[in-house]
C-alpha cells in the first residue's frame, strides 16, 4: 500500500479554503452579535424616552381617562368649621300609623360644613300596603335655617309593602352659620298616611 494513501474512516484535514470559510462565518456572527447588543440598548433607551412623551399624550387626549376606575367621588365639604362640634339628636314619631319608625342613631357630633349621614328604619306592621309621607321638624325651630337636607326619605312619599323593613338614609349638612348659642339641633320625623290608602283590611 502507498503511504500516501489515507486510512478508511480517518477524515480529511481542512484546506486553507475551509479555514477561510471558517474565519468568515464567525466574523459574520460577531458582526451580527454587535448590531444586537446596539438595538438592545437603543430600545431599551427608547422605552425610557417615552415615558414622559406618553404622559404628555394622555393628558393631551384624555386616553388614561377612558380607563380609569374609581368610583365617583363624594360631595365634599367646605367651609368645614373643625374648631366647633354641633350635636345632632334625631327624632321619630307615627301619627295614626301602625309602622315602627326609629333612627339607627340617635346622636351625633358633627362639624359645621361637614357633609354627614344617617339612616332611619322603618317597618310596616300591617298586612296590606301602605303609603306615608315623612314631615321634617326641627328643634330649637330657627336651628331649621340652617339645616340643609342633601338627601332625605321625607322628599318624596314612601310605600310599603305588607311587614316590609327598610332602611332610608338622610344625607345632611349644618350650616357654619348657625349661632354660636346653639349647640345641639333636634331632628325630627313624623310619619303620617296619605289619605286614599286606608282601602283594605289592616292586620
Amino acid at each position: 500500500m502507498s503511504s500516501g494513501a489515507s486510512l478508511p474512516g480517518t477524515p480529511l484535514k481542512g484546506g486553507p479554503a475551509q479555514d477561510a470559510e471558517r474565519a468568515e462565518v464567525e466574523s459574520a456572527n460577531r458582526q451580527l452579535r454587535r448590531k444586537l447588543l446596539v438595538i438592545t440598548v437603543a430600545m431599551f433607551g427608547l422605552g425610557f424616552a417615552m415615558v414622559p412623551f406618553y404622559d404628555q399624550l394622555c393628558k393631551a387626549t384624555g386616553i388614561r381617562e377612558l380607563f380609569r376606575t374609581e368610583e365617583a367621588p363624594a360631595a365634599k365639604n367646605t367651609q368645614v368649621d373643625v374648631t366647633r362640634s354641633v350635636g345632632v339628636e334625631f327624632d321619630s314619631n307615627t301619627q295614626r300609623l301602625a309602622w315602627s319608625f326609629h333612627p339607627i342613631e340617635g346622636h351625633i357630633e358633627v362639624h359645621p360644613g361637614e357633609v354627614r349621614q344617617v339612616v332611619y328604619e322603618v317597618t310596616n306592621n300591617l298586612d296590606r300596603p301602605v303609603t306615608a309621607q315623612a314631615v321634617p321638624s326641627y328643634a330649637p325651630q330657627l336651628a331649621g335655617e340652617y339645616f340643609t337636607k342633601l338627601e332625605c326619605f321625607c322628599f318624596q312619599q314612601q310605600t310599603l309593602g305588607p311587614r316590609e323593613t327598610r332602611r332610608m338614609p338622610v344625607v345632611f349638612v349644618v350650616d357654619p352659620k348657625l349661632p354660636k348659642d346653639i349647640p345641639t339641633v333636634t331632628l325630627s320625623y313624623t310619619f303620617f298616611e296619605v289619605a286614599g290608602t286606608r282601602s283594605g283590611a289592616s292586620g
